[in-house]
């Protein structure tokens, strides 16, 4: 498999450098960024290319890896789709636009292709999606993050934000993927609270699901990303996770 990586930060370093080291399936064989040094950097370590036009690696992929921020999901995907190719986004925010999500669906279904979402920073998404139409009733999530990771100089906790997903993800961007994750999973606008906490050093995901099934809840503590602490470790191993499950017999899970 011929992969193809917009967005050489954190989160593609990691990647790549994972899958590098492993004997696979998978060539991660171009890089594109805006920054064409960062692009250049991460092509060395994988004998790969790095290109100036996006375009470049399109007739030449059989899946490209969105490693950059929601603006690119909105520039890039519709032209990846179009061409047929599966694509993986980790910037799963801009799907909150469902507008954009619809149009990406209907791109992906008249060309042949796939949009993958990874689990991202969280863990139990597997259950809300089994019971998502099953008598569902409520979903929320509780974000903690340290001030760091949100940009903010602060000695208390401060609840940042409480709502719905879709606009939580509009005033945080770069921080909330793991808001746009489960309501894509059980479709539906969970509520948000995102807490800004001086005496954590992880990013906490609390999640809650009641219904007819029961009832679940899960806490994920996340050390932050060490290059970039706006996101979690456990992002960049649940795309790397996926990456390798394409190329397995025996899956487990969903």
């Amino acid at each position: 498999m011929k992969v193809g990586i917009i967005g050489c930060g954190a989160i593609a370093n990691i990647i790549t450098t994972s899958i590098v080291q492993e004997e696979n399936n998978i060539d991660i064989a171009y890089f594109f960024d805006k920054d064409i040094e960062r692009a250049e950097n991460l092509a060395s370590l994988a004998g790969g290319v790095a290109v100036l036009d996006f375009d470049d690696m399109l007739n030449d992929v059989d899946l490209i890896l969105e490693c950059a921020a929601p603006v690119s999901v909105k520039e890039y995907a519709p032209k990846v789709l179009g061409h047929g190719i599966d694509m993986i986004v980790m910037s799963i925010g801009a799907l909150m636009d469902f507008d954009f999500y619809h149009e990406l669906e209907s791109l992906a279904k008249d060309n042949g292709a796939k949009i993958h979402l990874p689990s991202g920073a969280i863990v139990g998404l597997d259950g809300i999606k089994a019971v998502a139409k099953f008598g569902l009733k409520e979903v929320s999530l509780v974000t903690r993050k340290s001030p760091k990771s949100l940009g903010k100089n602060i000695d208390t906790e401060e609840v940042l934000f409480e709502g719905k997903a879709s606009d939580a993800v509009k005033e945080f961007p770069l921080n909330i993927n793991v808001a746009a994750t489960i309501s894509i999973a059980c479709q539906r606008d969970i509520d948000v609270k995102i807490i800004v906490d001086p005496k954590v050093d992880r990013n906490v995901h609390e999640i809650t699901a009641k219904g007819d099934f029961g009832e679940f809840k899960t806490t994920t503590m996340n050390y932050p990303c060490a290059a970039n602490p706006k996101t979690s470790m456990l992002a960049a191993l649940s795309a790397i996770r996926l990456l390798k499950s394409f190329n397995e017999t025996i899956c487990v899970g969903m």
